[in-house]
């Protein structure tokens, strides 16, 4: 019965359509992806983060692979806001122990000689001892777990844009 199980499941998943959304944003994009993005001068650092948690993301979600502008499918261009912080929560004595950490990425992506501007936001919880200041450590993880997330909207947006074509596509014939 146990092997019987998966092997139903997996009858029933492939029988009905399913397509991985990765696939949908891979159509949008296509195989070869160069990124490249505008530096803070106000915190570079943070600048080449996020850039790697890009670059990153385009390997492991898009399945695609990076490379120069020229020689690219599509090309992601890549600004911040300055990162935010904002108290979440205080201990008894007042002093502040979490922070919401919030990012705004806007990416502009280039494909087929179409441009299309996405403005995405990205938050991370984290707490500090108390009546301590944020160290860079703290500030560089935030950072890069805000920016994750707002990628992955990204790649959701993609994903639903290629699936949409996808149906308007099927819909036509």
């Amino acid at each position: 019965m146990r092997i019987l199980l998966p092997f139903i499941l997996l009858l029933v998943i492939s029988g009905c359509g399913y397509t991985p959304s990765s696939k949908f944003a891979r159509e949008v994009m296509g195989e070869k992806i160069s990124t490249s993005i505008s530096i803070s001068a106000q915190d570079p650092e943070n600048t080449v983060i996020i850039k790697d948690a890009v670059d990153e993301a385009i390997i492991e979600v898009f399945h695609a692979s990076l490379r120069s502008r020229d020689e690219s499918d599509t090309h992601l261009e890549i600004s911040i806001s300055n990162p935010t912080y904002s108290p979440l929560v205080y201990d008894k004595d007042g002093f502040i122990i979490g922070y919401k950490m919030r990012l705004n990425l806007n990416i502009l992506r280039h494909h087929s000689g179409v441009s299309k501007r996405y403005s995405l936001n990205g938050t991370y919880d984290f707490s500090v001892s108390p009546n301590a200041v944020v160290t860079d450590q703290e500030r560089f993880e935030a950072i890069k777990f805000s920016a994750a997330k707002a990628i992955r909207s990204f790649v959701a947006k993609v994903s639903a844009e290629g699936a949409a074509a996808k149906k308007k596509s099927e819909s036509k014939e």
